[in-house]
C-alpha cells in the first residue's frame, strides 16, 4: 500500500480538482460520508450519548460538517463544537456549514480560551468525539483554545475518531507538534500518511481506516510515490513458493560470522532465524574456543572454529583461511555478538568492505563501520545495514533524538551515503533504498523489545539473500515476517516475556505452503 506525505496529498487533491475536474465539494462529501459510515459501522451500537463533532478551521472542519449531517440524518444525536467564527468558513467548508445550520444541527461556539472551561463538560459527557480540528496541513503547534480543547479530549474516557489525522500530529514525521489528539480510530482520505504509520504517530492514530474519496488511480500512479506500507498483500505477492524439486543446495548456503566468548547466544539466534526462514545450509563461523558450545546449541547448523583473540573474539588471522570459509556460500550475515576489540573490528571492516557476496551487517559490525560510509559504498557486492536508533547515531553522527524525529529522512540519508539498503529498526521499522524508495512496516508489537530479536532478524535477512532475493526484497520480507511472527506469538502468549527464539520458531507458519 502506498503512503504519502502532506505535500503529495495536497498535489493529488489539486490535480483531481483542477486537472480532472472533480469538484472539491464532491471530494469533501465523499470524505464525510465515508467517515460517517465508518462511525456507524464501528461505533453505532456502543455510543452512549451524543456524537460531538469538534470543528476547526478549513476543510477539516468542512469534513466534520458533512459527518455531522450524515450522522444526524441517520437518526443519531449530534452536536457541533465550533472552534472558529462561522464567517471564517469559506468555499466548500462554508457551504457545508450552512447546510448543517439549515438542518438545525445544534452548534456550540468556543472562540477563545475563556470559553474552553464551559464546554469541557460537553466534551466529557459526549458518547463519541469526532476530531475535525486540524488536517494534514498543520505545520505549527496547536495553541490557545485549540490546545486546551485537545487536552480535554485526551483527558476523557470518551472514544475519539480523528478525521484524516489526529489534530496536532505531523503528517510527515508522526511526531506531535506539541500536544496532539490520541484517537481510538482515524479515518483518512485516499491514502495513509507517513505520520500514521511511523512511531509515535501510529499510537496516536489508533485503528486506521482508508476512505476512497474519488481521487483517480492514474493520478496516484503518475505521482511516482516512493513510500509504501508493508502489509499482508505485499507479503503474499512477493514471497516465492518453494519448488517441489528443491533441495538444500537449491535454497542457499549462509555464512554467519557472529558470536564471541560471552555472546554465543547471538550467533545461535542468527542461525535459528536463518534456518526457520528456509536456508538450505547454515554455517556459523565463530571463535574456536566457543565452537563446542555452538555445535551443541545448533544441531542443524555447521560450525567452523576461527582463530581468536585473547578476549575470545575472531582475530584478523581469519583472513588467512577466507577462501575455505567462503567456499559454496551465497550470502553472509555478520556482527551479532562478534566483539568490539580493535583486531576484531579490523577484521569486520575488511570483510564488509571486500567480500564478493551479498552481506547483512548488524550490531557490532555496525560499530566497526561507524561513519566510514565509503567502506560500504565501495564494497564489491550488495550490503544491508540493520541499525537500531542508537547504532544509527554511530553510523551518522546524529543524536538519537533527532533520528527518531525524522526516521524516514535519516534512513534515506544513510542509504544514499552508503549505497546500501538500510533497515532502521523500531516501532514502524523503516527500510530505505539508495534511490529514495522507502518501505514502512506495519507488523510488530512491544513484546519485541527484548534481547536477541535483532539477531533473529539478521538471520532472516541472511537466509533470504542466500535464497537469491535481492537486498530490497530480502529486507522488506524479513522485517514484515519478523514482526508478523511476533504478532502471532503475542496473540497466543500476550505481549510480555516471549523469547526471540520463539519468534524464530513461528516463522515457518508464515511462508507459502
Amino acid at each position: 500500500m502506498l503512503v504519502v506525505n502532506a505535500a503529495q496529498m495536497r498535489e493529488l487533491d489539486k490535480e483531481t480538482i483542477e486537472g480532472v475536474g472533480i469538484p472539491g465539494l464532491l471530494l469533501m462529501e465523499n470524505a464525510g460520508r465515508g467517515a460517517a459510515e465508518y462511525i456507524r459501522r464501528h461505533y453505532g451500537q456502543t455510543i452512549q450519548g451524543e456524537v460531538l463533532v469538534v470543528a476547526g478551521p478549513g476543510n477539516n472542519g468542512g469534513d466534520g460538517f458533512v459527518i455531522a449531517r450524515h450522522l444526524a440524518q441517520s437518526g443519531m444525536g449530534v452536536k457541533i463544537l465550533l472552534l472558529v467564527e462561522p464567517e471564517r468558513y469559506k468555499g466548500d467548508a462554508g457551504l457545508n456549514y450552512e447546510i448543517a445550520k439549515k438542518l438545525n444541527i445544534p452548534m456550540i461556539e468556543c472562540l477563545d480560551e475563556a470559553a474552553v472551561h464551559p464546554v469541557g463538560r460537553t466534551i466529557e459527557t459526549a458518547g463519541l468525539v469526532v476530531d475535525a480540528i486540524f488536517g494534514t496541513g498543520l505545520s505549527r503547534p496547536p495553541a490557545g483554545r485549540f490546545a486546551a480543547v485537545i487536552s480535554i479530549i485526551n483527558e476523557t474516557a470518551v472514544p475519539v475518531v480523528a478525521v484524516d489525522i489526529p489534530s496536532g500530529l505531523s503528517a510527515d514525521t508522526g511526531q506531535p507538534l506539541s500536544i496532539a489528539v490520541r484517537a481510538d480510530s482515524t479515518v483518512t482520505m485516499a491514502l495513509p500518511k507517513t505520520g500514521h504509520v511511523l512511531s509515535p504517530g501510529r499510537e496516536y492514530t489508533g485503528l486506521l481506516e482508508i476512505i476512497d474519496i474519488g481521487i483517480p488511480a492514474f493520478l496516484v500512479e503518475r505521482k511516482g510515490i516512493e513510500t509504501e506500507l508493508l502489509d499482508d498483500d505485499f507479503f503474499s505477492s512477493i514471497v516465492r513458493p518453494r519448488p517441489d524439486s528443491g533441495h538444500k543446495g537449491t535454497f542457499g548456503h549462509l555464512l554467519v560470522m557472529a558470536g564471541s566468548r560471552d555472546k554465543t547466544g547471538a550467533a545461535a539466534l542468527v542461525a535459528r532465524g536463518a534456518l526457520r526462514t528456509g536456508a538450505g545450509l547454515v554455517t556459523v563461523g565463530c571463535p574456536k574456543g566457543v565452537q563446542p558450545i555452538l555445535a551443541t546449541k545448533l544441531t542443524e547448523s555447521m560450525t567452523i572454529g576461527l582463530p581468536e583473540t585473547t578476549d575470545g573474539s575472531p582475530s584478523i588471522a581469519v583472513l588467512d583461511g577466507l577462501d575455505r570459509l567462503l567456499k559454496g556460500k551465497r550470502a553472509v550475515a555478520i556482527g551479532p555478538g562478534i566483539g568490539l576489540g580493535q583486531e576484531t573490528m579490523e577484521l569486520v571492516r575488511e570483510l564488509v568492505g571486500s567480500l564478493p557476496l551479498p552481506l547483512v551487517a548488524d550490531a557490532d559490525a555496525l560499530t566497526a563501520i561507524g561513519t566510514d560510509h565509503a567502506l560500504v559504498k565501495n564494497a564489491p557486492f550488495d550490503r544491508i545495514l540493520t541499525p537500531h536508533p542508537g547504532e544509527m547515531a554511530r553510523l551518522t553522527g546524529l543524536k538519537t533524538l533527532d533520528i527518531q524525529r525524522d526516521r524516514v529522512g535519516t534512513a534515506c540519508f544513510l542509504a544514499e551515503a552508503t549505497g546500501a539498503v538500510v533497515v532502521l529498526k523500531g516501532a514502524g521499522t523503516v527500510i530505505a533504498r539508495p534511490d529514495g524508495r522507502v518501505a514502512i512496516n506495519s507488523t510488530g508489537n512491544p513484546g519485541m523489545g527484548a534481547g536477541g530479536m535483532g539477531d533473529v532478524l539478521t538471520g532472516i535477512i541472511g537466509a533470504l539473500l542466500a535464497q537469491g532475493y535481492d537486498p530490497w526484497d530480502a529486507a522488506r520480507i524479513a522485517v514484515f515476517a519478523h514482526g508478523k511472527a511476533a504478532d502471532m506469538l503475542a496473540k497466543l502468549k500476550g505481549r510480555w516475556g516471549y523469547l526471540a527464539q520463539e519468534v524464530a520458531d513461528w516463522l515457518p507458519s508464515l511462508w507459502p505452503r
